[in-house]
């Protein structure tokens, strides 16, 4: 690569990101207890494929060659989750130390090579055993999760610096208890609105275990952001994004930054019949918890939504201008919306630090003739993206790394291995990998601290 058009600070974080459920397989090796994506997986016509995670890309037992392939690449860091249920099969009690094991031998490989790893707490796969005790529309799920962020960081946190609590609550909460479409498969408005104040109150609890065993930790939480636009000037399309802003974006930015719940959102809960009390969501101890100081605020940034108003006149409306680039999962491909959406987090939040902490697409695009996977529009895609996150440097947003989505080609949640988001190709028969071309232009990138 010939000098870079778009250069990066020293010391930018280069990285890329995986979750257990989606990578790991082996849900019942060492011990491992089940999750509601375990169970999830089961139900007839979840998975639009019918898979599962049981095998995904095997990195439970093929870790070590995963991790030559980081190397290959040149990052710096990698972002994985614990699994849960692995640590405590129960949730609660008993530590399996076996699963915890896995994790401080994946550690320790990382640390050799000077790779970072960045540890998520939570993606998603609660233990079934708390499910079947409510889950997180119950307030004992948080507390059980930050006894459990606490039995993570005493055996990992003398060597891990960087902790995420939470990856996308908002999907967690609205997209489990409501929509459905991910475990535990449920559609019940009220208790999404619990669900979503538990995870936060979870985060901000785990925030004060982590920093009481391991004082040097840095951490944060990750959250699935999106610049909404109006798809007219029309008042009711104006003010569906407003609503559609509120639920995804600022329901989660405005307690975690201080401000309590949006009192605009808090009404349309109401008027919805979506909240049983609002005083207990309001809680002034609750919100000071879950605002507890945190070192980064982590940015998910796929796609900008537009919105125009329901027919039904209470659920917005998701559009894409008819003239957008779209990926293999129906994305608008809008790189200059991650510039918008930092930009304005730092001008409204003034967080101390971010990082994107997820950024990719989803091709097909498999091996050719050759054996390589010339994957030209995820390289478009990343570089484009790049360029936009540069931009958002420029103007002062304090943006201190970034993370591919994904490493490898995974299971992708209820849509099963039908898309792939990876860097490096996996077939999941023989769980052969490939570094795509991808891999290698990010190498590139990483090399000289910037793109062209």
């Amino acid at each position: 690569m010939t000098d870079p058009t778009h250069c990066f600070p020293e010391g930018f974080i280069w990285g890329a990101a995986t979750s257990a459920y989606q990578v790991e397989g082996s849900p019942v090796a060492d011990g491992k207890g089940p999750s509601i994506w375990d169970t999830f997986t089961r139900v007839p016509g979840t998975i639009e494929d019918g898979s599962s995670g049981d095998i995904a890309c095997d990195h439970y037992r093929r870790w070590d060659d995963d991790v030559d392939l980081m190397v290959e690449i040149g990052l710096d860091a990698y972002r994985f989750s614990v699994s849960w249920p692995r640590v405590l099969p129960n949730g609660i009690g008993a530590i399996n130390h076996r699963g915890l094991d896995f994790y401080d031998r994946l550690v320790d490989r990382l640390l050799e090579h000077d790779i970072e790893p960045f540890v998520t707490l939570y993606h998603w796969d609660l233990p079934q055993a708390l499910q079947d005790r409510g889950g997180w529309p119950e307030r004992h799920t948080a507390a059980a999760f930050a006894d459990y962020a606490r039995v993570v960081a005493e055996r990992l946190g003398d060597r891990v610096t960087n902790w995420i609590t939470v990856n996308e609550p908002w999907v967690a909460a609205k997209r489990g208890y409501l929509l459905g479409d991910k475990a535990p498969g449920h559609h019940d408005p009220v208790e999404a609105v619990l669900a979503s104040h538990h995870l936060l109150l979870g985060h901000g609890l785990a925030i004060r275990a982590i920093r009481d065993v391991s004082p040097r930790g840095r951490v944060g939480i990750a959250l699935n952001l999106t610049p909404v636009v109006a798809a007219s000037g029309d008042p009711g399309d104006i003010d569906a994004a407003r609503r559609f802003d509120g639920d995804v974006n600022r329901w989660y930015l405005d307690p975690l930054h201080g401000r309590g719940y949006p009192v605009d959102v808090l009404a349309d809960l109401e008027s919805d019949g979506e909240i049983v009390d609002r005083a207990y969501l309001e809680s002034s101890d609750d919100h000071d918890v879950i605002a507890g100081p945190t070192d980064f605020l982590g940015v998910n940034y796929y796609e900008r939504t537009i919105v125009r108003r329901a027919s039904n006149e209470v659920s917005p409306e998701v559009a894409i201008s008819p003239d957008a680039a779209i990926t293999e999962m129906g994305w608008e491909v809008y790189p200059s919306g991650l510039t918008d959406l930092l930009v304005h987090l730092a001008d409204e939040y003034r967080p101390r630090s971010i990082l994107v902490t997820e950024n990719g697409c989803s091709y097909g695009d498999g091996p050719d003739q050759d054996g390589k996977v010339h994957d030209r529009r995820r390289i478009d895609f990343l570089k484009s993206h790049l360029a936009a996150a540069s931009g958002a440097i420029a103007a002062g947003v304090p943006l201190h790394g970034y993370f591919v989505w994904s490493l490898m080609d995974n299971f992708e949640w209820a849509r099963g291995y039908r898309q792939r988001f990876g860097l490096i190709w996996i077939d999941f028969e023989t769980q052969e990998r490939i570094l795509k071309d991808s891999a290698f232009w990010y190498r590139d990138v990483i090399a000289v601290n910037g793109v062209q």
